[in-house]
């Protein structure tokens, strides 16, 4: 079996605002548009169900999450005039999860440890 991999992932759902889906849909292509130029994103895309809208997305390691925290910082800002965050994971191997929980340690997020898998 191949070790596991190092890849983190981000799970975030987002509760939109009465009215404003098609405002929260053209935010979403602005997220995909920063994120786009970051080489340890692994993948990144929305997919929305009525007026919820998540984003699946993961990264090379726990670094690479920071970086695009940064990086798309005025974009979630953003969304917090069209949505609330009504979830936030992180799922990914111990080592990298305990990186993000200093940084992260005012947002609630649930962290889920990787337990096994394959990386093909």
């Amino acid at each position: 079996m191949s070790q596991l991999s190092k890849a983190v992932s981000i799970h975030p759902y987002f509760k939109i605002n009465e009215g404003r889906v098609d405002d929260f849909k053209s935010l979403m292509n602005d997220f995909v548009e920063s994120t786009s130029s970051e080489a340890a994103c692994l993948y990144y895309d929305f997919s929305i169900c009525d007026d919820v809208a998540f984003c699946r997305e993961a990264y090379i390691d726990a670094d690479a999450i920071l970086v695009h925290l940064a990086n798309v910082g005025a974009h979630l800002e953003a969304s917090g005039l069209l949505a609330e965050m009504i979830r936030l994971e992180m799922h990914g191997p111990a080592d990298q999860l305990d990186k993000l929980r200093g940084p992260l340690a005012d947002l609630p997020v649930e962290y889920f440890v990787q337990v096994t898998g394959i990386q093909q």
